[in-house]
């Protein structure tokens, strides 16, 4: 197997049946009134369903939309994928978190109509908004990709003779 497929296929595995299991969980255990508090004052596990996108954007904005524009972003993972090096395992793994997020959260959009949110951290006054693996998947495969864009452009800038 390619490093890239593995790469893609060992963060689709671990993450998808986690962001699945994790908001059935949820559904089942979790009071939208009563937050269980794991650490008080910083971490809860709350109940909470976002029909919109990240921070809640577009709440009001039909599903369907929401669904087109994951497919849209699967054909991107995908067409960007396959430029991928079979050796850049890196940046397949970035590309694998992102696509299982993805797919976690229209797996949600699809049965329940909006998406199961549940990880809420509090900051003294502030409550950053709820959100579950499926987001956070998506967050560290962009810093994935990130780190890796950088790190090809310092690559770039470095010369490599250096004359004294």
């Amino acid at each position: 197997m390619k490093p890239k497929l593995k790469a893609l296929l060992i963060a689709f595995v671990v993450i998808l049946p986690l962001d699945q299991i994790s908001k059935h969980w949820v559904d089942e255990n979790i009071s939208a009134i009563e937050p269980i508090v794991v650490i008080d004052g910083f971490f809860h596990l709350t109940h909470a369903r976002n029909p919109g996108m990240a921070f809640g954007l577009w709440r009001g904005a039909p599903k369907e939309i929401f669904i087109v524009l994951t497919l849209i972003a699967l054909g991107l993972i995908g067409s960007f994928y396959r430029g991928l090096d079979e050796r850049d395992s890196l940046s397949a793994l970035g590309l694998g978190l992102i696509l299982s997020g993805a797919i976690g959260n229209l797996i949600d959009r699809m049965t329940r109509g909006e998406v199961v949110d549940f990880l809420q951290f509090r900051f003294g006054s502030f409550t950053y908004p709820d959100f579950n693996i499926a987001d956070s998947a998506i967050v560290c495969g962009v810093a994935l990709l990130m780190l890796e864009i950088i790190s090809q452009r310092t690559e770039e800038e470095i010369p490599e003779d250096r004359d004294p």
